[in-house]
């Protein structure tokens, strides 16, 4: 079965645009152009595998739609569409557990490119697009598997990431005892997206803290270097054969 996204947008013409360029590559493309519609199609769906949700709506509010979805579906992935000056959206969302967000105006390729990128990182395209091996990085027991697209605690348990979580925490151990500043994270992080903040990192910091630190306040891993922008203070090694 082709995975099934939803669009939500009131802009027709980015309606078509996306169904047109899904649709070329196998995916099942439902438009609404409002946040009730979005939320009813949510609910009765179970089908949709990832939604597009624009921010600006014209009758509820596109974090409206993201809190229905969380509360909801939360395993249900969401990729946000970001107009210029919505930088308080974008972090609210991303706080809210978002997967990702793009910004208007976009180049196509990229929308399709993340769409897959979460849709193999929850598994919907595991079966049509399988993965060659590859190594994964290990750190203080953790193993992050490039593969699959996910974490594994010391205990061997998956831990969930969102997108946006998994690209950035690739990209710090990828660069371990190296002080990365927020425009070189965002740069290795949305390298394709033009329009991005530097709050989305500190956002994405604390919750991989949260996620992969005993103490988040007092993080041993992700250290803050005031002024600097942030280090991945352990050492990693890099696995044959992802665990």
């Amino acid at each position: 079965m082709k995975p099934a996204i939803l669009v939500v947008d009131d802009d027709t013409a980015v309606c078509e645009l996306l169904q047109d360029v899904l649709s070329e590559h196998v995916f099942t493309v439902l438009v609404c152009h409002n946040g009730h519609d979005a939320l009813s199609l949510v609910q009765q769906d179970a089908s949709i595998a990832l939604v597009l949700l624009d921010m600006m709506l014209p009758d509820i509010n596109g974090l409206q739609v993201l809190q229905h979805v969380q509360k909801h579906r939360p395993a249900l992935p969401v990729v946000m569409l970001t107009g210029l000056g919505s930088e308080s959206d974008v972090v609210v969302g991303l706080e809210m557990g978002a997967d990702d967000y793009i910004g208007k105006p976009f180049n196509p390729r990229v929308v399709v490119a993340r769409v897959k990128a979460v849709l193999r990182r929850t598994g919907a395209l595991a079966a049509d697009t399988p993965a060659p091996r590859e190594a994964g990085i290990a750190f203080h027991g953790w193993t992050l598997d490039t593969t699959r697209c996910e974490l594994i605690d010391p205990q061997r348990n998956a831990v969930s990431l969102t997108q946006g979580e998994y690209g950035l925490l690739l990209a710090l151990t990828q660069n371990a005892r190296r002080v990365l500043s927020r425009e070189r994270l965002l740069e290795l992080t949305h390298s394709e997206n033009a329009e991005v903040f530097d709050r989305t990192i500190d956002v994405l910091i604390m919750r991989l803290r949260r996620k992969i630190e005993a103490n988040p306040h007092q993080p041993a891993l992700i250290k803050t270097i005031r002024g600097l922008g942030y280090v991945f203070a352990t050492d990693v090694s890099h696995n044959e054969k992802a665990a």
